[in-house]
């Protein structure tokens, strides 16, 4: 079974306030608490089946890298990029 981490997105809502703040602090200023909670959901999360304690969720935000967050988002802009490599053009970009 699934845990429902959206139960404690209200309790949580400080610490992620501060993971953000401490990304702009790095230079990370585009981030969003909505983009962060589903790295959190997506992928630090993903394969967790045991109930979580609140101080658990917690200890996870705290814990985030950016780096792990930008390879995140990095792959999942690749998901979503449509690439029509019909075009000559694209296919030597890509190739670069």
């Amino acid at each position: 079974m699934k845990m429902d981490y959206g139960q404690f997105r209200t309790q949580v809502k400080p610490a992620m306030v501060s993971k953000l703040e401490e990304f702009r602090l790095l230079g990370y200023d585009s981030v969003s608490e909505k983009e962060l909670w589903e790295y959190l959901t997506k992928k630090k999360w993903r394969k967790v089946t045991d109930e979580k304690k609140l101080y658990e969720i917690i200890q996870d935000i705290l814990s985030i890298k950016v780096s792990d967050f930008i390879s995140f988002a990095t792959i999942e802009t690749y998901k979503t990029a449509e690439f029509s490599l019909e075009d000559e053009e694209e296919w030597k970009e890509l190739l670069k």
